[in-house]
C-alpha cells in the first residue's frame, strides 16, 4: 500500500477547491472534450469574459489547466490526459451514489 503523504492530500485539497465551484467544474468538463479559447468557453458556458479569466487563473493556479499561445490569443487544454477519463469516472461516480443528485430538484447545492 502506498503511504499518503502531505503532498497527496495538498494535491486532493487543490482538486477539490478546483470543483467546489459550478463555472471551474464547467470548465474542467468542457475541456475534457477538446481544447477552448477562453471566449468560446465563456460564450459556451455563458459567463462574462471577466469571470471566465478569473476561473481559468484559478485552475492553472491548482495545476488543472494550461495556456498554449497561439498568436495574439491562447488557448486552455487540461495539463495531463489522465485528467478527463477521471473526471468522467468522478462524474459517474457521483451520480451512481445518487441518481438523483444535480437534477431538477436537486438540494445538495
Amino acid at each position: 500500500m502506498n503511504t499518503v503523504t502531505v503532498t497527496h492530500t495538498s494535491a486532493l485539497a487543490r482538486l477539490g477547491h478546483a470543483l467546489s465551484d459550478e463555472t471551474r467544474a464547467s470548465i474542467l468538463v468542457a475541456l475534457r472534450e477538446a481544447p477552448a479559447y477562453p471566449s468560446d468557453l465563456a460564450d459556451a458556458l455563458g459567463v462574462s469574459r471577466q469571470v471566465m479569466s478569473n476561473q481559468l487563473a484559478c485552475l492553472r493556479g491548482c495545476g488543472l489547466v494550461e495556456s498554449i499561445p497561439d498568436g495574439r490569443h491562447a488557448w486552455y487544454r487540461l495539463t495531463d490526459a489522465r485528467l478527463a477519463p477521471a473526471l468522467g469516472d468522478l462524474l459517474a461516480l457521483v451520480l451512481a451514489v445518487d441518481p438523483s443528485c444535480c437534477g431538477p430538484d436537486c438540494t445538495c447545492v
